[in-house]
C-alpha cells in the first residue's frame, strides 16, 4: 500500500525521540507531496542540519507534483469545511494518487470519509 507522509511525520522523524518513524520513511511505499518542501524546509529556525537531513529524504523519497486536478480537488475540500491550504493539498494529493494519508494531525482531515488515515503515533 502505498503512503503519504504529511509533512508533521518528517518533521518528528527528525527528532530523535521519534527514532520509531524511521520505518515510514521507506522510499519503497512512502511519499511525500511537493507542498511539504516548502512546509519543511521553511521553518525559521531550521538548523543547517536539519535541512542536509530533511533535503536527503525528499531526494530519497518520491515527492509528488501539485497538479492542477490536486489543486482543483483541495478547492472542493476547503469548500466543504474549512481547512488550511497545504492541509487540503495533502489530502487531495493522498486521494488522487490512493495512498494512505500517515498524519499525527488526524483531527484535521478525519471529516473527509474517503480518506483513509493513519497516525503512526497510535502504535509506537
Amino acid at each position: 500500500m502505498t503512503r503519504l507522509l504529511d509533512s508533521n511525520i518528517l518533521i518528528y522523524a527528525g527528532r530523535p525521540e521519534h527514532a520509531f518513524l524511521d520505518a515510514w520513511l521507506r522510499p519503497a511505499t512512502a511519499q511525500v507531496s511537493a507542498i511539504s518542501i516548502p512546509e519543511v524546509l521553511g521553518y525559521p529556525g531550521l538548523s543547517a542540519e536539519d535541512e542536509a537531513m530533511f533535503e536527503a529524504w525528499f531526494a530519497e523519497l518520491t515527492v509528488c507534483a501539485v497538479t492542477e486536478k490536486i489543486l482543483r480537488r483541495a478547492a472542493a475540500l476547503r469548500r466543504q469545511r474549512r481547512m488550511k491550504l497545504g492541509d487540503s493539498i495533502v489530502a487531495a494529493t493522498a486521494l488522487d494518487i490512493g495512498a494512505e494519508l500517515v498524519t499525527r494531525n488526524v483531527d484535521d482531515f478525519r471529516h473527509i470519509a474517503e480518506l483513509r488515515i493513519i497516525n503512526p503515533f497510535d502504535a509506537a
